[in-house]
């Protein structure tokens, strides 16, 4: 049975930092792209980071990019999203999720098979 299991949510002031993991179990993970996607009140899911498991490249959404870093440490089986210079609108719950194949729809949420039950984060003004 696979479990994906996120931590490091919290309370936040607007400029400041936080590191989210997403622990596997149940799966190779050294085979698995593992994305974060985020959802606020009232929203639809939204794509965050994606990290390939061929070649560990990254990909972002607009929002995050060059805020945001997605990496992964296939010994320990976690994938880490580090937040910097965070904004209200950053507000959500966050997701990890594991896909095996990607290809281009890396955004798409429907390609992700394994997901976390969720973490969240709350940027204060």
């Amino acid at each position: 049975q696979v479990h994906l299991v996120e931590s490091g949510g919290g309370l936040v002031q607007a400029g400041g930092s936080l590191r989210l993991s997403c622990t596997a179990s149940g799966l190779t993970f050294s085979s698995w792209s593992m994305g974060w996607f985020r959802q606020a009140p009232g929203k639809e899911r939204d794509f965050v980071a994606t990290i390939r498991w061929t070649d560990s490249s990254t990909y972002y959404a607009d929002s995050v990019k060059g805020r945001f870093t997605i990496s992964r440490d296939n010994a320990k089986n976690t994938v880490y999203l580090q937040m910097n210079s965070l904004k209200p609108e950053d507000t959500a719950v966050y997701y990890c999720a594991a896909g095996a194949v990607l290809g281009k729809y890396y955004p798409d949420s429907t390609k992700y098979r394994y997901w976390g039950q969720g973490t969240q984060v709350t940027v204060s003004s």
